[in-house]
């Protein structure tokens, strides 16, 4: 009981000292006076008196009074109610705005703090909006009408001046000052612009005399430059059409030209075409009499076979009716002693004469396909020996008209031929087509030689004249 007693009398002293504090810390908060950096606090009574900025002081009651005075910027208008007489003794109205502050220092703090610290805002801006007419009316009355229109800065320069040794005194400082309006009853500022805008107004239509005069000058100028600008474009537009007239002309021709050098240059593929076509016909017709002849030689083997099976049907059939027998009657006799010896051997020897004559066979037969040839080409030579001159010649000259026709069939084809012709004599017009076409029919000759290898003047003297006998094969061969 007593520690429960004592822990309670120990909470009760902690409570009690908590609240002495808290009850100490909010007497001195409402004791603590704070000056933000728009203000500045008076604190006047025990102590003397002290300016505060920018930070706190505690203030004791019944022994100090703490004040506030105002540091922000001061703005109203400074615009006296009787007429301002210039210095030409002209009337005027003038309008202006001022903005005006209390110094930051401590002693223009001090000052301002006499003269202003028990006055409302109102009666502080009458007393110095009395100080700044006074000013301005002093300032006003040294100057013109002109001067205070037209540089309204030198008199905000003078303003500031003049008002800098009363401002001081109050603590305060001028900022700005700023004229807004200057007006009066007599229309003196209306009037006064008129000559500079009469000036003006006849500048202005002298210009615009001289301009018009420059303007109806080069106007001129220019529609003279037009039409000779006009006429030489028509002369450089009636000498390009004439240019262009002529190399049109030479531009046609020069097609005109081509489309003839095309079409000849065309015929002359087509004939050589047509040629090559011929060739190789006779080309192919030489090769299906070679086959021809290949088909020939093969049905003489056949035939050759078919004769040499038959010789070999009869050869067998004698030996198996006629010697066979007597063979076989003359081995009984004689080998009747070793007829299992006999025997074997014969099988043997049996064996190899089949093998020996199947290979004999093969060959008889090569050898007599090898002579079958042999004597078709000899036959197919002495054919050939059999023609003369005469014929080989009658042979080529009866395929000229085929050969010159074939040459002059793709002329058949052509619905209209344009000569241009730049030359005279044979070799111009309608004679250099047929002098062509002869020249072609000369070169067949040329053709063949190119296509046999051998010149037509050997070939013709290998082959034997009219009447001459063609020389005989000796023991079926030829020399």
């Amino acid at each position: 009981m007593f520690e429960m007693s004592r822990v309670m009398e120990i909470w009760v002293i902690v409570g009690l000292s908590l609240l002495a504090i808290m009850f100490a810390m909010s007497v001195l908060a409402r004791l603590y006076r704070k000056a933000g950096p728009h203000e500045a606090l008076i604190i006047y009574g025990f102590g003397g008196t002290r300016v505060i900025k920018g930070h706190g002081a505690i203030v004791f009651p019944m022994v100090q009074v703490c004040r506030e005075l105002s540091l922000e910027l001061m703005s109203f208008d400074v615009a006296p109610q009787q007429d301002l007489y210039t210095k030409q003794g002209v009337a005027v109205t003038v309008e202006a705005v001022a903005q005006i502050k209390v110094k930051s220092d401590m002693e223009s703090i001090l000052t301002a703090s006499e003269q202003f610290l028990t006055k409302t805002p109102d009666q502080r801006e009458g007393l110095i909006r009395l100080v700044m007419e006074g000013h301005l009316r002093g300032i006003i009355g040294q100057l013109t009408v002109e001067e205070i229109v037209k540089q309204p800065e030198m008199v905000s320069d003078r303003m500031r001046s003049t008002c800098a040794d009363d401002m001081n005194k109050m603590g305060l400082e001028v900022i700005s000052f700023t004229i807004k309006e200057v007006r009066d009853k007599n229309e003196y500022i209306t009037n006064m612009g008129r000559p500079d805008v009469a000036r003006i107004k006849r500048d202005a239509d002298v210009a615009t005399a001289e301009a018009d005069r420059d303007t109806a000058i080069r106007r001129a100028v220019a529609t003279r430059e037009s039409a000779v600008a006009k006429a030489q474009a028509d002369q450089e537009r009636v000498l390009a059409e004439t240019v262009s007239q002529a190399k049109q002309a030479e531009a046609q021709r020069d097609l005109e030209i081509k489309k003839a050098q095309y079409l000849e240059v065309t015929k002359k593929q087509q004939a050589q075409a047509d040629k090559a076509y011929d060739i190789q016909t006779n080309i192919m017709q030489q090769q299906v009499v070679a086959e021809q002849v290949k088909v020939m030689q093969i049905e003489k083997e056949q035939q050759v076979k078919v004769q040499e099976a038959e010789i070999n049907r009869r050869e067998k059939e004698l030996i198996a009716t006629v010697l066979k027998q007597a063979e076989v009657e003359r081995q009984r006799i004689e080998t009747l002693a070793a007829a299992e010896k006999q025997r074997l051997i014969a099988e043997a020897e049996g064996h190899a004469s089949s093998i020996r004559a199947q290979g004999e066979a093969e060959a008889e037969i090569i050898f007599k396909k090898g002579e079958a040839e042999a004597k078709a080409m000899n036959v197919k030579a002495e054919a050939f020996q059999e023609y003369n001159q005469a014929a080989v010649i009658d042979k080529l000259f009866a395929s000229m008209p085929e050969i010159v026709r074939a040459l002059a069939a793709p002329l058949a084809n052509v619905d209209k031929i344009t000569v241009v012709s730049t030359g005279n004599g044979s070799s111009a017009g309608l004679n250099k087509i047929t002098g062509d076409i002869t020249q072609m029919a000369a070169q067949v000759p040329a053709l063949f030689e190119t296509l046999s290898g051998m010149p037509l003047s050997d070939l013709l003297g290998k082959v034997r004249q009219i009447g001459d006998k063609a020389a005989k094969p000796e023991n079926g061969k030829s020399k």
